[in-house]
């Protein structure tokens, strides 16, 4: 068995991220303590019956005093508000990340309050599913998937390192950038799709000449994919639109333009536009299997069964 990383790492959020670090930190004993905090007392009692850390707190504070890597794992609007209440607790040398999936705000907002001497490396994790909450998560979760870090100019070599080491044991490939680049990145790969998805599933929704029932009904497995990107955590989305606004907007602009060219190809009959941009969207999806990023199966790969949790 591998030597615990860490001696003690602080998870800031329980989640589907959250959760699932706790899983994992676990099955690969990356930690001799795991603390979990998070405001709702409800969700960290689910937390301590699902038997997820060692210590369980509604103070983010407690959870981080001491600890040797702190994850924040919260909604990108509150990660500055964490920061700050943290700060006073976070101990020198200790590494602070987030799981954040916009990182230029994130860093506007948690930086100011990083105590001098503590490690602050922004990352995101480019995993997830629709679901959330603690009993949502699963130890695979990372797995071939990949982590984006986006340092700061004063970045220690030896803490980064340390932290790749970490996500490498949680299963994840690592890469870094930029947060300027990983925002307009994310904008196009992310962000805007789950925007489509929620426009097209509320603009089903707001039909009045075609009843819920049978939207329902007769959702075909096209619609059904859409359903699945919209069921993700409203909270988490609204911050990510609000907090990388321009990058969205950028992408949302590209997305109309060449909406409306589709748009022409199919009004005036323009088969071999509409042949020769379907065949190159087939070549995208796949690059994406051949990469690794997904698999050859019916509902583009997802399990039909619950992944199992520790």
């Amino acid at each position: 068995m591998a030597e615990p990383l860490f001696d003690k790492i602080a998870l800031i959020g329980i989640g589907l991220i959250g959760s699932s670090l706790a899983r994992v930190i676990r099955r690969e004993t990356l930690a001799r303590h795991v603390a979990i905090s998070t405001r709702s007392a409800e969700t960290l009692a689910r937390a301590r019956e699902l038997d997820l850390g060692d210590s369980y707190t509604t103070d983010a504070a407690e959870a981080a005093r001491d600890a040797d890597l702190v994850i924040v794992s919260v909604p990108v609007g509150s990660s500055g508000a964490v920061a700050q209440e943290i700060a006073p607790a976070l101990k020198k040398g200790a590494i602070l990340t987030d799981v954040g999936s916009t990182k230029a705000s994130v860093i506007a907002q948690m930086a100011p309050h990083v105590p001098e001497g503590v490690h602050f490396i922004p990352g995101h994790p480019l995993a997830g599913t629709e679901k959330s909450g603690p009993d949502s998560g699963f130890a695979e979760l990372f797995e071939n998937r990949w982590c984006i870090f986006t340092p700061l100019p004063d970045t220690d070599p030896q803490a980064l390192e340390t932290l790749s080491t970490f996500w490498r044991r949680c299963g994840s490939n690592i890469d870094t950038m930029d947060a300027e680049h990983h925002d307009k990145t994310l904008a196009i790969v992310s962000h805007l799709p789950h925007i489509i998805a929620y426009n097209i599933v509320g603009t089903a929704d707001d039909l009045e000449t075609v009843t819920k029932s049978e939207v329902i009904k007769y959702s075909a497995s096209g619609f059904r994919d859409f359903t699945r990107l919209a069921a993700s955590d409203p909270t988490m989305w609204r911050d990510v639109c609000l907090h990388n606004k321009d990058a969205i907007l950028e992408m949302l602009a590209r997305f109309s333009e060449d909406l409306a060219s589709l748009q022409r190809a199919i009004r005036w009959g323009e088969g071999d536009k509409l042949f020769d941009l379907f065949t190159r969207t087939r070549a995208v999806r796949r690059s994406i299997i051949e990469a690794g990023q997904d698999i050859d199966q019916p509902d583009f790969g997802r399990q039909a069964v619950e992944h199992p949790k520790a």
